[in-house]
């Protein structure tokens, strides 16, 4: 199987790799997260200009037709830099969910918009107790009218206190637990019947809690068979965040590396001694394990459901296992200088474990995996 980048995607990644060095500095990261929105309205206006927004978005929507190998692209330049713009969260997923849950009229009005960078979503799914389990919805959508009333509370929403819309996973019929009876459901950011908690994650980035009473809401597709739509985007969000965790994982690694040829003790620099090459093969180690998972993920994003679902669980189990390595060699063989503000190391290590809990955590995963195998057997 060829495993090289066409010219095309080669492109993409000079273009991203060539912007991001001369515009995203780890200081100017500091500066971002540390501002009120947490990341730049300006870059994310570029990131549209350069078309980056609209890769994955169907071209008949504005967008550039790309697929999961462009978006893995993407994920490993962001990684690395640790970009704080919300195109995970926006485009990742919320064009995502807009792309295979909407209508042709909610597609039509909602993706152009959000290729030219003029509207962001989030994706309100979490829920006190759910555990990972993205069916134990108990945020209830009545019918109102021609439109629906959300009444619930959801946590933990990635990137809402800057979007326009949110996409809210509430349950129309069935109890809490059951795949059917639930829908997608657009929500106005500012409704009424809106409350939000905002704050910054671990890793720097914003997030909110929500509740819902009577908020007014638009149903996107059907508003009782959403819940295959959601797996198949969140199976598609993992293979972003195994690149993602690729790219921040290489920059550890070269950083560390260059680290120990450099630190000297008694008289020699650490790289010699024998127990920290030792070190450094392991993290190059855990590194390519994660690498190809992720690529794994990525080629199977558009399998059928029991093929990606097993390809994205396994991703998520290796990249949980190894971010947590990585980055935890890092920071010790940096010493105490390792979890400093002033120092990248420590900031990367709170991404990756933060990557690490998304949509369940590595043991999380590999029950996950273990049923699917175990279904797959039976």
């Amino acid at each position: 199987m060829d495993f090289q980048l066409s010219d095309e995607q080669k492109l993409l990644a000079d273009s991203l790799e060539g912007w991001l060095r001369k515009q995203y500095a780890f200081e100017d990261w500091r500066k971002l997260v540390r501002s009120e929105l947490g990341y730049s309205q300006a870059n994310w206006q570029t990131f549209a200009e350069m078309g980056w927004l609209g890769v994955a978005l169907p071209e008949d929507h504005g967008g550039l037709g790309g697929g999961p190998v462009e978006t893995m692209v993407i994920a490993e330049r962001f990684g690395a830099a640790l970009v704080a713009e919300p195109y995970f969260s926006s485009i990742v997923l919320g064009g995502g969910l807009v792309a295979i849950a909407g209508d042709q009229a909610q597609q039509a009005e909602i993706l152009p918009k959000l290729a030219e960078g003029r509207i962001k979503l989030a994706f309100a799914f979490a829920e006190h107790g759910s555990r990972f389990a993205l069916n134990e919805v108990a945020t209830k959508a009545t019918k109102n009218g021609a439109g629906y009333a959300i009444s619930g509370k959801k946590i933990v929403v990635w990137d809402a206190p800057g979007a326009d819309l949110l996409i809210v996973l509430a349950r129309t019929a069935g109890g809490s637990g059951d795949e059917n009876g639930l829908g997608l459901f657009l929500v106005d950011n500012k409704a009424a019947g809106v409350t939000r908690r905002d704050y910054r994650t671990v890793d720097a980035r914003r997030a909110a809690d929500i509740s819902f009473e009577n908020a007014p809401a638009i149903a996107l597709g059907d508003a009782e068979a959403a819940f295959p739509h959601v797996m198949a985007v969140v199976d598609k969000a993992i293979a972003y965040l195994a690149a993602e965790a690729v790219g921040a994982m290489q920059v550890l690694h070269e950083t560390t590396l260059a680290y120990v040829k450099t630190r000297k003790q008694f008289g020699r620099a650490i790289g010699d001694f024998q127990v920290i090459q030792h070190r450094m093969v392991d993290m190059m180690i855990h590194l390519e394990s994660a690498r190809s998972l992720a690529l794994l993920a990525t080629l199977k994003a558009d399998a059928p459901a029991p093929e990606r679902a097993k390809a994205a669980a396994a991703a998520k189990v290796q990249i949980g296992k190894s971010g947590r390595w990585v980055g935890q060699q890092a920071v010790q063989l940096h010493g105490g200088m390792g979890m400093t503000d002033e120092l990248n190391v420590g900031h990367y290590m709170k991404r990756l474990m933060m990557i690490d809990t998304a949509f369940g955590h590595a043991d999380y995963h590999q029950r996950r995996f273990a049923a699917l195998a175990n279904a797959e057997a039976a």
